[in-house]
């Protein structure tokens, strides 16, 4: 009768069973529940880069303006000197931090404008139109990163979801049909062994009783022998 992947039908065995399934429930609802909330986060995280995008966009847009307006104003040589100056590394501190209980990276704000002063080119060799030209590029970068920043973290909530989405499908449809099989397995088998009992005790009980009559019928003619 029994043969649900070798689980042995025992009382033990039906209690365990159960007390599992009990536990999976209780672990897909926390999933689903940590789904959801990782859900509303990656929404929230959308709005933001999708609102940096825009600002990303107007930056960007301001720094090309800025840059025409002195190609057509300084000329192209002086922009070409401009851009020979010796580039100074930009240092971009990346953190870690927890969002639901997964970690993100995320790149650290900072401002990126400089003064005319502290920028790799003599202030004797520019103009105040490429001055602009520089501050409208640093403020597209301060945005870039900005960007980049929420993109990580919209990334990751992403991977987040499919993961906790493969768990949640693995305990519904994997793992829970299985233990409610062998449970469904185990309490059958109970049910034929204790049927099983109740016959053997009913033709034993009547075995007994049958016993007991033929004695009687015994000893009745015996006594009447005598």
């Amino acid at each position: 009768m029994f043969s649900a992947e070798h689980v042995t039908p025992t009382r033990a065995e039906l209690h365990q069973k159960r007390a599992q399934i009990k536990l999976a429930e209780q672990g897909e609802d926390l999933l689903r529940q940590k789904r959801n909330a990782l859900m509303d986060e990656l929404l929230s995280s959308a709005d933001a880069v999708v609102s940096e995008a825009e600002a990303l966009e107007e930056a960007a847009a301001a720094a090309r303006r800025s840059l025409a307006l002195a190609q057509a104003m300084d000329g192209p040589q002086v922009l070409g000197s401009l851009a020979l100056a010796r580039p100074e590394p930009l240092d971009v501190p990346v953190s870690s931090t927890r969002v639901m209980g997964i970690n993100v990276l995320r790149i650290e704000p900072q401002s990126l404008v400089r003064a005319s002063s502290d920028r790799p080119h003599s202030p004797a060799h520019s103009t105040p139109r490429l001055d602009a030209v520089v501050m409208a590029f640093e403020s597209e970068l301060e945005v870039l990163l900005e960007v980049a920043s929420s993109e990580l973290r919209l990334r990751r909530l992403a991977e987040a979801i499919r993961q906790t989405t493969r768990r949640v499908n693995a305990l519904e449809h994997v793992l829970l049909p299985q233990l409610r099989r062998q449970l469904r397995a185990i309490d059958l088998s109970l049910a034929e062994r204790e049927r099983e009992e109740v016959y053997r005790l009913k033709r034993i009980k009547e075995r007994r009783a049958r016993s007991r009559r033929v004695i009687a019928q015994t000893n009745l003619r015996v006594t009447h022998e005598h």
